[in-house]
């Protein structure tokens, strides 16, 4: 028997009102057994807290510790920067687990999935609750493959700061800039990690550079590198003046020794690291008023007479106003760096009762989640994260309520309190809070079961991966009758297949991998449609004219609009209003060159006329057809989506890279350099990038990467469109 955990977060609140948001950052299919702690096989992991052999002991401390001692962050990242062998790393040293995971090896706590492991990489959240010198921390490591960006999304909506974690050999990549776009859409305070610090090529003053400047962030560097690539052996403590040295007959990065700096010996690094924590106390004065004030009365002569503590607490303050990010370094593989790191998250990052949430809740049975071991708890306090079980109906996204009456209550107080701007009929809608932004799909393809008998159990799985996944997209071909998945990219969808195999025991078919184009019109046309049937003895009869014209605003859904003329009674319209919108979004769902999706365009309803008694399903139907009529008539367009590339190669690889791409239309738009290599930076259509891996690799010996992500719909050229729509009828 399988059951649903979904992840939530309590929020911090004063008022007693009982509604929550379920955020569901996550979605984990376990067995009820699983809720039991176990070891994984070829992992060593220490008893999880609170327990003692099987018994749970008395869990009030540890489930409850005070909100001022937890700390609810994430780690995000661009794909391969570090972030797993760093949550691996802190959950060693937080004596979590009581042996180093490694990603190459598969056997890492929170790439627990199949497909994690085999591939190397994140694919879904997973959260971990462990304890750090008298600190409650609960983590997620999230995604960095464009692909599964909506899980960084969901994850940031529940946390309360973020750990950004930099590979220091290239600083800000592509899909860093997207997770710290999201992270400012959620207003998460951030610290910077600075990783591989002991690679070739690795440079702290290129990345914290990438960092001021692609980021546009005001970088506080709280530590110094002792050394860089082969040389990197420590880190300097810019704050307390200290230099933390890791022994280098030591294995797992345990045992390291923190030493002052004194000028007998080491002059040089002593006087740099004065004029770093120099620098470092003007610019947290400049940032913050209270701050500045302590230094100008007191220590304006002498910075060094500034206590350490003074300090600390007005970076807190900085970091939590997202005026700055702190910035340190380490190498996650190497076990150097990892506890400073800790140590910041605990003194920097906010507390639950420092971010403020609108929401709270009661809730029956609650899970805490130690990736994909569970350990079932009575009771929960604000500012906690942990599982809940059942929710068989909720989606990402949904607010939930312990009663009608406590919603309604709650939102006339908030209604009361000013909380709520916008005035709306309903008092529940008021309450509804912030969800997430799923993106829209960029390549579909047709999934068929092993045989008609399978068909039911098929749609149970999809329509079960579609709950956990909001971003994959499940929809029927009417021409066909075909079931058609749609996802974010060629890793989603195959990810999607794999899952279906292995969790459901399906043995699915894929057609061909297909790009998700759109289409528009060019011109504004006219088109009138009546319809007229007897159904019984009821006559349906309704008459429509409409007007579809190009807009220039993006716009996926149509823009509607009602010419209010003596043709249309206005009290009619009031009454099927509904029935002609919902004509209007059908007919724009399949347009007349592809049957793609139509957007940027506006409909607009110059008359109606209904008969007495007429259905709103013909209402609905007969506006449906006027409008495919209209979209019929005019200029079609077909428009294709373009993806923002980023290729990392050597220098003796870039001209073939760049002749490559010239075939694949693609627009470069600069061509950067970072240490010995080149960063070519452009667009280029996403049907001329699949399979692009593959080539890459054999155009480079394997030494080249690259990042996608979504930039826009554009206009196909008319040659390329007229060879998408021969290839799409058969003609070529």
């Amino acid at each position: 028997m399988l059951t649903n955990l979904r992840i939530f977060a309590m929020s911090h609140q004063t008022i007693p009102s009982v509604y929550i948001n379920n955020i569901c950052c996550y979605k984990i299919r376990a067995s009820l057994k699983r809720l039991k702690p176990h070891v994984p096989l070829g992992r060593n992991c220490s008893s999880l807290p609170g327990l003692i052999g099987n018994d749970i002991k008395s869990l009030h401390s540890i489930i409850n510790p005070p909100i001022a001692k937890i700390r609810n962050i994430g780690i995000m990242a661009h794909i391969d920067a570090g972030k797993t062998t760093t949550t691996e790393r802190i959950l060693y040293y937080s004596g979590y687990t009581r042996s180093l995971g490694d990603v190459d090896d598969g056997d890492t706590v929170t790439d627990f999935m199949a497909q994690e492991r085999e591939r190397g990489i994140t694919i879904q959240s997973a959260a971990v609750t462990f304890d750090w010198k008298g600190y409650r921390v609960n983590l997620i490591d999230t995604p960095g493959h464009v692909d599964f960006t909506l899980e960084v999304e969901r994850c940031l909506r529940v946390l309360d700061g973020a750990v950004a974690v930099f590979d220091a050999s290239a600083g800000v990549e592509a899909q860093t800039l997207t997770v710290w776009r999201q992270a400012d859409k959620h207003n998460i305070p951030r610290i910077c990690f600075l990783n591989k610090m002991d690679k070739t090529g690795a440079s702290f003053k290129y990345a914290v550079e990438s960092i001021r400047e692609k980021l546009k962030a005001k970088p506080l560097l709280l530590q110094l590198p002792i050394g860089e690539a082969k040389t990197f052996k420590g880190v300097v403590d810019v704050v307390m003046k200290e230099k933390l040295l890791w022994n280098c007959n030591s294995n797992d990065g345990k045992d390291f020794e923190r030493k002052p700096l004194l000028e007998m010996n080491d002059p040089e690094l002593l006087k740099e690291t004065t004029e770093a924590r120099n620098a470092l106390i003007e610019q947290v004065a400049d940032l913050d008023d209270e701050f500045a004030d302590l230094v100008l009365e007191e220590f304006s002569e002498n910075f060094d007479l500034l206590p350490a503590e003074k300090l600390q607490t007005a970076i807190h303050r900085v970091t939590l106003a997202q005026t700055a990010v702190p910035v340190l370094c380490g190498s996650a593989l190497k076990n150097k760096g990892i506890q400073p790191l800790l140590d910041a998250v605990t003194m920097y990052l906010p507390s639950p009762e420092e971010r403020n949430y609108e929401f709270l809740e009661r809730i029956s049975r609650l899970l805490l989640p130690f990736a994909d071991q569970h350990v079932e708890i009575p009771s929960l306090t604000a500012g906690n994260i942990a599982l809940t079980v059942g929710l068989k109906h909720t989606a990402t996204g949904d607010t939930i309520v312990s009663s009608k009456s406590s919603a309604l209550a709650a939102a006339r107080r908030a209604e009361r309190e000013g909380e709520k701007k916008h005035r709306q009929n309903n008092e529940a809608e008021r309450l509804l809070l912030a969800g997430v932004e799923i993106p829209e799909p960029v390549f579909f393809c047709t999934i068929e079961p092993p045989s008609l008998s399978k068909q039911p159990d098929l749609e149970h799985a999809l329509k079960c991966l579609q709950r956990e996944d909001p971003s994959l997209k499940v929809r029927l071909d009417p021409d066909s009758g075909q079931t058609v998945l749609c996802g974010m990219g060629e890793l989603h969808i195959e990810i999607i297949h794999d899952r279906i195999k292995r969790e459901y025991g399906l043995e699915t078919y894929l057609g061909p991998l297909q790009v998700a184009y759109r289409e528009t019109i060019l011109n504004s046309v006219r088109a009138t449609d009546t319809l007229d049937r007897t159904l019984g003895d009821k006559r349906h009869l309704v008459t429509v004219e409409v007007e579809a014209r190009p807009i220039e605003t993006s716009s996926v859904m149509p823009v509607i609009e009602f010419e209010y003329a003596e043709s249309i009674n206005e009290g009619l319209l009031k009454v099927s209003q509904e029935a002609i919108e919902n004509g209007i979004h059908s007919a724009c769902l399949q347009g007349p060159l592809l049957g793609s999706p139509i957007q940027d365009v506006a409909i607009t309803l110059h008359s109606l006329t209904i008969h007495p008694g007429t259905s709103t399903t013909m209402i609905s139907a007969c506006v449906s057809r006027c409008v495919q009529k209209a979209l019929k008539k005019a200029d079609k367009q077909v428009l294709e989506p373009l993806m923002n590339l980023e290729v990392t190669v050597a220098r003796d690889y870039l001209s073939p890279v760049l002749a490559d791409l010239a075939q694949r239309r693609g627009n470069i738009q600069e061509i950067q350099t970072r240490q010995d290599n080149k960063v070519v930076i452009g667009f280029v259509p996403l049907a001329e990038i699949m399979g692009y891996s593959t080539v890459l690799r054999t155009l480079t010996s394997g030494s080249a990467t690259f990042a996608l992500e979504l930039s826009t719909y554009q206009a196909m050229n008319p040659q390329d469109q007229n060879t998408l729509l021969n290839r799409r009828s058969g003609l070529t």
